[in-house]
């Protein structure tokens, strides 16, 4: 990463975009849904909080977020949850992103890795590699 902060606001609102889509709302339902929630006309005008409000109540609402697609401005991130899904594989397949984030909490005391700095990323990532070379090679024996 050079430099630039990834702005987590920006992530929730395409989130937000994307589970008006994908929920087909016409435009005057998702902006009741903005104004009920935030009291806001417009996500753009909605900060991280409010914005973790209207998913929430999507949710509610009855959205699934589509799984295995981390919406992250960093590409480390993604790099995270691309080895995780490897090692989940190798695993049993059942396991979940709990698993990761305790992973991640041991590694850098974060609570999941779009909380990590660029440092604590590729700590995550060098742990998850090791862990899945650790995994081929049980299953290779």
């Amino acid at each position: 990463m050079s430099g630039q902060k990834a702005d987590p606001r920006k992530a929730m609102l395409a989130r937000v975009h994307i589970a008006k889509k994908e929920m087909r709302l016409p435009d005057e339902a998702y902006r009741d849904v903005l104004e009920r929630i935030t009291k806001q006309a417009s996500a753009k005008d909605c900060d991280v909080a409010q914005l973790g409000l209207v998913l929430e109540e999507f949710r509610r609402l009855g959205w699934k977020p589509k799984q295995g697609r981390p919406l992250s401005a960093h590409a480390q991130v993604r790099i995270i949850y691309a080895i995780w899904g490897d090692v989940r594989k190798l695993l049993d397949g059942a396991t979940g992103d709990a698993e990761l984030r305790s992973f991640v909490r041991r590694q850098t005391g974060r609570d999941a890795p779009e909380f990590c700095d660029q440092a604590q990323c590729v700590a995550v990532i060098e742990g998850l590699k090791g862990w899945r070379a650790r995994l081929q090679k049980k299953e290779a024996a």
